[in-house]
């Protein structure tokens, strides 16, 4: 439940917003059926994600970590896109938010029609596969026939390098061009806006204490309390559907001199 003077505080800073940024965490996608990682008796838990270091020196941790990889996707197929994630959407295809940062690997930002240029995937993306070796894009639906039948870890198809997953994954170095614009986006802020997200992840859990160092109001959307709750000008804490209901993007017209006040 979210006490609806705090929606409605909420709601108006949103719509005063000329220069907002949204970031999202695995909170906001549990509500399409994706699992996020520390919930007790997630499935994560029994597949946990391969370190990259041992995926890339070892064929035995690359076929265990495709086949833990094929298991997580059954356990959430079919997901869709939430009506939050289509709202963040149009806030974006509205130039009401300068871009969208996410944490999530579900592709369920590009399906409510974020668009690429204005999204950022911290943590890349688990809906295709690269060349770790020449950067080449695999798709799933060819490699995991492929896998399932053979038992060997694909191999790309250019230059036979070691193809992974495009997902950042533990031990791997942060994609410095996306970080980059994360961290832009964050200074020019003037409301920063976190859903879904624990805050414990870093270095992205920084990004809000920067864009709220440059001036931006924060804001925290989370069913749990996070590290940064204090240094934020407004918490809400509860279901992500319920805080955002009711609120359309077409709201806004005729608030465009409205500053944000929270």
């Amino acid at each position: 439940m979210v006490a609806p003077h705090l929606r409605q505080t909420l709601h108006d800073a949103l719509l005063a917003s000329r220069r907002l940024v949204i970031f999202t965490g695995a909170g906001l996608s549990t509500e399409s059926g994706v699992p996020d990682f520390r919930t007790p008796g997630s499935p994560w838990m029994a597949n946990r994600p391969i370190p990259f270091e041992a995926f890339v020196a070892s064929a035995e941790a690359r076929r265990e970590a495709w086949r833990r990889k094929f298991i997580m996707d059954d356990s959430f197929a079919g997901a869709q896109p939430s009506p939050v994630h289509r709202l963040l959407a149009d806030f974006v295809r509205e130039g009401r938010a300068i871009g969208l940062i996410t944490q999530n690997i579900d592709g369920l930002h590009q399906e409510a029609g974020t668009p690429a240029d204005r999204l950022v995937e911290l943590h890349g993306n688990g809906t295709y596969a690269t060349c770790l070796d020449c950067g080449l894009r695999h798709e799933l639906a060819t490699i995991r026939p492929v896998f399932e039948t053979t038992g060997r870890a694909p191999r790309c198809e250019d230059c036979d390098g070691v193809v992974k997953s495009a997902t950042i994954s533990f031990g791997q170095r942060m994609p410095e061009a996306a970080m980059r614009q994360a961290d832009q986006w964050a200074r020019e802020a003037d409301l920063f806006l976190v859903i879904g997200s624990s805050l414990v992840v870093h270095p992205a859990a920084q990004l809000p204490l920067v864009a709220k160092a440059n001036g931006a109001a924060l804001v925290i959307v989370n069913r749990e309390a996070t590290p940064l709750d204090s240094a934020a000008d407004l918490v809400v804490r509860g279901e992500i559907g319920a805080a955002f209901a009711g609120l359309a993007v077409a709201q806004a017209t005729g608030m465009d001199s409205m500053p944000v006040r929270l």
